[in-house]
């Protein structure tokens, strides 16, 4: 019981970060939402970590929390992975930025905010419908693509992936190195 309650301790005092001005009204509403409702799964299922950027990129069920997609953990993972290009990338004169977006749910919109973030390090970004990862006339350091997952996939599910131009040979960081945001 013991655990639960610090559990539950840490996931409200996470949450309640969420409801700062920094945070746009229709999330402060969801947030406040579960944090008023008797139940707390959600709460907990929605705070208890850190939405991790993995080997398929940044996948999760869509919502507010940070272990939900949402504008804030697309774009913190996106700013993290801006900051490393910036540093490991110093010595080319252009880092360039392909961004990709599908119909789907949410799409456009991560989309659109992983490219805003990637405009701050390259004013060399372009954000397009379905990028083919085999354009031969397109050179960039990182193409990221907002799309939803396979359609068997629940609809309240979304997945950023940023990767990485083989011509150009980008390593991200392994996981025991931190992206820094």
């Amino acid at each position: 019981m013991e655990n639960n309650d610090e559990l539950l301790k840490s996931v409200t005092s996470k949450a309640q970060v969420w409801l700062g001005e920094a945070y746009d009204e229709e999330t402060r509403a969801e947030v406040k939402r579960m944090l008023d409702n008797d139940d707390k799964t959600e709460l907990i299922e929605a705070f208890y970590k850190d939405l991790e950027f993995g080997t398929g990129g940044l996948r999760g069920i869509m919502g507010a929390g940070s272990n939900r997609m949402n504008i804030y953990t697309v774009g913190a993972a996106t700013q993290g992975l801006a900051n490393y290009l910036k540093e490991a990338f110093a010595d080319l004169p252009e880092i360039s930025v392909v961004v990709g977006h599908d119909v789907r749910n949410n799409s456009r919109k991560f989309a659109e905010i992983v490219a805003d973030i990637f405009s701050s390090i390259s004013s060399s970004t372009a954000s397009v419908p379905l990028p083919s990862f085999r354009l031969p006339s397109v050179t960039s350091v990182v193409r990221a693509v907002s799309t939803s997952l396979p359609p068997t996939t629940p609809r309240n599910t979304m997945a950023t992936k940023h990767i990485g131009q083989t011509a150009l040979r980008l390593s991200l960081p392994t996981t025991s190195t931190s992206l820094t945001t």
